[in-house]
Formats: C-alpha cells, structure tokens, sequence
C-alpha cells in the first residue's frame, strides 16, 4: 500500500498516560520526511493542539478541530492560520442545551473558532484546563448566545460536564429533539460533546487532501480509538485502531496497534514508515 500522510486522533490515541507525547512518538513523527503530512483531527480548540504540533514539530502542518468541524490550514510554521472550513450549530440548538442545563449541575462550555467559553472555573473547567492545556475565558453564557443569535452564528462545539445521570437525560433530549442538527457524543459518563451533525472527521480530511494536496483517501493511515473516529478509520487506506480502542472502533479498523500507553501510534508508524 502506497501510503502518503498520517491523520490521528489525540486523547486516548496519541497521548500516553499522563496525556502528554511520550519521547518515542515524538521522535517517530520528527523523522518523517517533510513531504508527509501528519494531521492532527480531535474534538480539541485550535490552541489545545497547537502545542502539541510544536512539540512534534509539525507547525506548518494542518488542524481538523472540532471533529471536522473547524479545518486550519498553515503556509508555513510562523503565519496565522487559514480558515478551510467552518461548521457551527445555530444559537437556537446552542439556547436549548442551556436552558436545559439551568438548574441542573452540568457545566455547559461553549467553543467558537479559538475561543473557549465558561460560566465559572469550577472542577470541570479546571479539569479541561489541566487537560487541554488552555484556559477559559470566564463569562456568562446568555450574552453570548444572545450575540449569536444576532449575528446568525453558533457554536463549533459545546461541550457538557457533570453527573452521569444528568448527562444521561441531556443526551436523551438532544437525540429525541434535535437528532437531525446535531451529533451528541458521548466520551465518557460525565461527559458529553456537541457537534453540527453535518460534519466528521473523515468529510473534513477528505476536503483537506482535495483542497491541499493530491493525496487520495486510500493513501492516508489514520489512528483512533473511539466512536468519533469510526468513519474516518473506514474511509482512508489503512485505519488503524490502538489497543485500548472501544471494540465498535476495533471491528471497523483494518489493523490494531499497542495501547495509547504503549506507543501504539509510534510503533503503527515504524512498521509502515521505517
């Protein structure tokens, strides 16, 4: 197989145990030839991935953010990044998760473009914060959503955190109600991820290789580990699933690799890379 580029996912693929590039990764990526992109895809924000292209350095190097919905494109390592695509939920879907949330203990983030939204820094900001490496910018959400409204915009992401159970009733109202306009995944019992429905991972690499280079689909290896990267890993040439993958990611894969903690990506990229 005659392969290209490398697309992987981030949390609970890329990143080791303490979620941070283990010396093996980041020493597989750098010898890479300069002609091979490698392209970051997660449901991170533009900066809580910035750092981590620095460490591997690939600067110059694209960003699928938002899970396909907000697609960055670099001319070289030191310019502002261009915007290749951008897909946001409309205020009202982003009103009703609010409206939902008050009163209840769920933390509701807002993300647009490089902007990260928190009413308050409470357990689950600072735990995001810890995490992504990025701070929030504190404020209260109704003015924001009310200039959303105003300005026909929306949210790349929303971002739901808090008790299980009342994750749980969110998720329900959002998959009865709001089914066709949005993707609410779920990557763990407490939290819970918004996406426009129209967008993936796999349709924002697609445009990517169309718009940037003349790289196929079947020429790209591409690394995930959960329901989120399941169409990506079924569209490229040789997708790939780490060995803490869900099983649903494993079925799909046409290969699995060692644990996230085991440099799985790294060891995936030696094989095929030398």
């Amino acid at each position: 197989m005659n392969l290209k580029a490398i697309c992987t996912d981030i949390d609970g693929t890329l990143l080791n145990a303490d979620r941070q590039l283990s010396q093996r990764t980041i020493n597989t990526i750098q010898k890479l030839t300069e002609d091979v992109p490698v392209i970051l895809a997660s449901s991170r924000m533009p900066s809580a991935m910035r750092h981590l292209q620095y460490e591997l350095n690939i600067l110059h190097h694209p960003l699928i953010c938002f899970n396909g919905g907000y697609v960055l494109y670099f001319e070289d390592a030191n310019t502002a990044p261009v915007q290749l695509d951008s897909v946001q939920m409309p205020a009202t879907v982003c009103q009703a998760i609010h409206t939902f949330a008050y009163n209840t203990n769920i933390h509701v983030s807002l993300y647009e473009q490089d902007n990260w939204y928190a009413p308050q820094r409470d357990y689950w900001a600072e735990r995001e914060e810890q995490n992504t490496k990025v701070t929030p910018m504190i404020a209260e959400l109704a003015p924001i959503l009310d200039r959303w409204h105003q300005t026909k915009t929306g949210a790349h992401k929303v971002m739901c955190m808090g008790p299980a159970d009342e994750i749980e009733a969110l998720y329900q109202e959002l998959t009865t109600k709001y089914a066709n306009q949005v993707h609410a995944y779920r990557s763990k019992d407490t939290y819970l991820e918004i996406a426009p429905r129209a967008i993936s991972k796999a349709t924002a690499l697609e445009l990517l290789l169309s718009k940037r280079y003349e790289i196929s689909m079947q020429e790209v290896m591409a690394f995930g580990d959960n329901y989120n990267d399941i169409d990506m890993l079924q569209s490229v040439g040789m997708g790939i699933a780490v060995g803490n993958a869900r099983d649903e990611v494993k079925a799909v894969a046409k290969e699995i690799t060692e644990n996230s903690t085991d440099d799985g990506v790294a060891i995936a990229i030696e094989k095929y890379w030398n």
